[in-house]
């Protein structure tokens, strides 16, 4: 009876061992495949001071602080520098903007793309109304075409040597384009090459200027069309004033794009607070886009991220909408380990009354089986009563008088012991 007992209890106990296992199992293994949590600080590699780049990292960093993350910014010459420190995993740098038509995906292939962002026209300003067809107005003159390391220098040469410009006929100058500017209204340089945004100050105040002059790029067709990463935008008649008519022409640009590129390994929840704040920053219409063109799900130069292509195709998380950030985080967290957890309660609660119930009658069966036997013994020998069948008959009885089952199984039970009278009644008829 003890027996029975204790056996009951081990099975229970190792029906609940081996459960806890298989939920710890599955946690451990959840957590691993969850990652660690998205980091607190986020290192973005910008442009110089006061460029356009660095203007918008400065509104990114506003933006994320609002979800309790550190967009620690540092300068670069642009958007090559950029491209190098994203590609160095040493610098520490995750997320940068990166001008298109400076990499590929076999160049770079632990960058991704949030896609791109904003046009950045390429602005050829002069002090000279006219330089000829090939730019033979530029042969010994000091052109500023952006420092080393930055898109503008990297764009600047390729369009200057397609005229036949380069540092063997012109002295070409690493300015900055708010140095270039400066040196411009000052006379100290006579062109500037800048890429920029319409709204970059530098900008405004050289098409502002009645002695500088904005210049269409000889052969620009030509140039768009082995360039395909090149944008065509027009800048209209009198845009930047239409009382002094200037510019006094439609101008041509051409402008590459900007992209919001990470590495591969960014936390997919930082990329989305990116994406973020990169549709609250650039979305709003421009004088060369509409509302709600950037930003753009659009592969310039390296594929976007899995995070990017949701992003765009249905938004943020369900928990990221409604939630503060890192309490979606956790909320997220939390749901994700409860899977394994109930994916082992669930059937477990399912099937344990089941298993119960097994178990109960078991132990009724057992004693069936032995009841049984003793009749197949008192058969086999011609219905002769013996004393040790008496003996196993009463040990049976006992075993049986206190068996100890749940109420909802006393049926059985009484059952079990009229069957066990039925057959002493039987034995001691034909003892008589």
């Amino acid at each position: 009876m003890q027996d029975e007992a204790v056996r009951g209890k081990r099975a229970a106990l190792w029906l609940y061992v081996a459960a806890g296992t298989l939920i710890l199992v599955a946690t451990v293994v959840t957590v691993a495949w969850m990652g660690p949590l998205p980091p607190k600080v986020v290192v973005m590699s910008t442009g110089t001071a006061g460029g356009t780049y660095d203007t918008f990292a400065q509104h990114y960093k506003a933006i994320l602080a609002r979800s309790g993350v550190v967009l620690r910014l540092v300068p670069s010459a642009g958007g090559v520098e950029n491209l190098a420190r994203l590609n160095d995993p040493r610098s520490g740098v995750m997320v940068a903007f990166v001008q298109s038509g400076l990499t590929s995906e076999a160049q770079s292939p632990n960058l991704e793309s949030l896609g791109t962002l904003f046009y950045e026209p390429f602005w050829f300003f002069s002090r000279e109304a006219n330089l000829g067809t090939r730019l033979e107005g530029l042969r010994g003159k000091k052109v500023s075409v952006g420092p080393e390391g930055s898109g503008t220098r990297a764009l600047a040469v390729q369009f200057l040597a397609s005229d036949g410009i380069d540092k063997n006929n012109a002295q070409l100058l690493p300015l900055t384009a708010a140095q270039a500017g400066d040196a411009l209204l000052r006379g100290e340089i006579d062109a500037a090459i800048i890429v920029a945004s319409w709204d970059t100050p530098v900008v405004r105040r050289l098409l502002d200027t009645a002695d500088i002059h904005v210049l269409q790029f000889p052969h620009v067709d030509a140039f768009l069309a082995l360039h395909p990463f090149l944008s065509r935008l027009l800048l209209p008649e009198g845009v930047a004033d239409m009382d002094t008519d200037r510019p006094p022409t439609d101008i041509t640009l051409v402008a590459p794009k900007a992209s919001l590129i990470v590495r591969r390994d960014l936390h997919p929840a930082i990329q989305y607070l990116l994406l973020d704040a990169a549709d609250e920053i650039h979305a709003a219409p421009g004088i060369f886009q509409k509302p709600g063109q950037f930003p753009a799900r659009e592969e310039e130069d390296l594929p976007l991220s899995k995070e990017a292509i949701r992003y765009f195709k249905s938004g943020d998380p369900f928990l990221q909408r409604y939630l503060p950030f890192w309490l979606a985080i956790v909320a997220g967290r939390i749901l994700v380990l409860l899977i394994p957890v109930i994916g082992i309660v669930f059937p477990l609660v399912r099937t344990a009354p089941a298993l119960y119930g097994w178990s109960m009658r078991r132990r009724i069966f057992r004693l069936y089986g032995e009841l049984r036997f003793i009749e197949i013994e008192f058969e086999t020998k011609g219905n002769r009563v013996t004393d040790d069948m008496l003996s196993r008959l009463n040990r049976l009885e006992q075993r049986a008088d206190h068996l100890r089952l749940p109420r909802a199984f006393a049926t059985l039970l009484y059952t079990l012991r009229l069957h066990i009278g039925m057959v002493r009644n039987r034995l001691k008829e034909s003892g008589r």
